[in-house]
């Protein structure tokens, strides 16, 4: 199976744009931080190079899986659908477990089980729109 490179990247970069805009205090950032007893202040200690990146190579590897299970599907729908699959089917479904036994809040799976959904749809759609 041939990969498209600029397609995972684009799809691994598109998780940033959306969680920029997901956790920002106009949308979910302020509802997030009180759910998980973050502070300004806190989150201001954190090694931003490191979580970053880090989460760049998660997103990378995120991409590539899902490139791989969507193969060289060209309908754009059908890349949404395999996203949202994949979102909903599988990393809501596992963080709903964890969530459980740790006892997280309902309304933080939400918020972070909902990016994930999303994020993945809309990686699933840039992977079929470049295929």
């Amino acid at each position: 199976m041939e990969l498209n490179y600029l397609a995972i990247a684009l799809a691994a970069l598109s998780t940033f744009v959306l969680g920029g805009l997901w956790y920002s205090p106009a949308v979910f950032g302020k509802a997030w931080m009180k759910e998980n007893g973050f502070t300004e202040e806190y989150l201001k200690k954190g090694n931003m190079i490191k979580i970053f990146g880090l989460a760049f190579l998660l997103a990378l590897i995120s991409s590539i899986n899902l490139a791989m299970f969507i193969g060289q599907e060209k309908d754009i729908a059908l890349g949404a659908a395999y996203g949202f699959a994949a979102g909903f089917g599988w990393v809501a479904t596992f963080v709903g477990t964890h969530y459980l036994f740790e006892r997280k809040s309902f309304t933080l799976f939400l918020i972070n089980a909902g990016y994930s959904v999303v994020a993945l749809t809309v990686m699933g759609v840039i992977i079929v729109a470049m295929n």
